[in-house]
């Protein structure tokens, strides 16, 4: 990994030299689009609507459009600005660490102690796993100022920056407000349902099909010079049905569960295979 950025966190007179990498990546098949006559590629030109010339990036700026009048800002512009040049990861507060709701979530990013010791690093890492505690922070990036979450992942810091409380939209539906009963029997059978799907998170357990079929589909035509049928390349779509039965809550709960358990059981092939074994 190479760090995007070097600096510290900063809490009353304490300073941890840190360096920052981006904690994710993008898995997704990078694609283009092309002329589907001729396969030939289509480009985008940043082109001025004024002398109709093509611009190189060097020279264009950005702006700010009110409907009336356009604010032009330049590069010089960003750069007086005092956030862009800061390189503190300034705590604000401890807060209990239950209290960020995930939603406020946006990118991650991994700290690494940047300096001849890592005591100081440790010492607020261990500080933070005792007190059950996330760090609120100030720090500028890519010419934003940002909120951020400082929390420990495994053995090191990790810093999420966080979206402003007016980014977050308000969830208020029409639809939720009219008065539903729920039934004790509803609720239990639900309960089991649940109880059915229990299991203990493991994100390395699932994989984005998509992008593995998407993967063989480019490898299949690859091999074969792109001369393949539709039926060799994408296989048989099967027919659609003509609709399902439209069931109540609690037949549709009681159905699910009821899979849940025959999945769960283990078949006659399998019982003689263990006893086999």
């Amino acid at each position: 990994m190479r760090s995007i950025w070097t600096g510290a966190i900063t809490f009353g007179l304490v300073n941890v030299p840190v360096k920052v990498y981006s904690a994710t990546e993008d898995h997704d098949v990078s694609l283009h689009q092309v002329h589907d006559a001729d396969g030939g590629r289509i480009r985008y030109q940043r082109r001025c609507e004024i002398c109709a010339k093509v611009i190189p990036y060097d020279h264009i700026d950005k702006a700010f459009d009110d409907g009336d009048q356009t604010v032009v800002l330049t590069a010089d512009d960003f750069a007086s600005l005092p956030s862009e040049h800061s390189k503190e990861i300034d705590v604000v507060e401890f807060v209990p660490s239950d209290q960020i709701d995930p939603i406020m979530l946006d990118k991650s990013y991994f700290l690494e102690p940047d300096g001849k010791s890592s005591k100081a690093y440790v010492l607020l890492r261990r500080t933070l796993e005792a007190t059950d505690r996330t760090a609120i922070v100030h720090f500028a990036l890519r010419q934003k100022t940002r909120l951020g979450a400082l929390r420990v992942h495994g053995d090191v810091l990790m810093l999420q920056s966080l979206l402003w409380d007016d980014e977050v939209r308000e969830a208020k539906f029409a639809s939720l407000d009219e008065r539903v009963n729920i039934s004790a029997k509803e609720l239990d059978m639900s309960a089991a349902l649940v109880e059915s799907f229990a299991a203990d998170f493991a994100p390395d357990a699932f994989t984005d099909d998509y992008q593995d079929e998407l993967r063989a589909l480019i490898e299949a035509k690859l091999k074969s010079g792109d001369a393949v049928s539709t039926e060799v390349t994408f296989g048989e779509t099967p027919e659609e049905g003509e609709g399902g039965e439209v069931l109540d809550l609690m037949e549709a709960l009681r159905r699910s569960v009821e899979a849940s358990r025959d999945r769960a059981k283990p078949t006659a092939k399998s019982k003689r295979a263990r006893s086999a074994s």
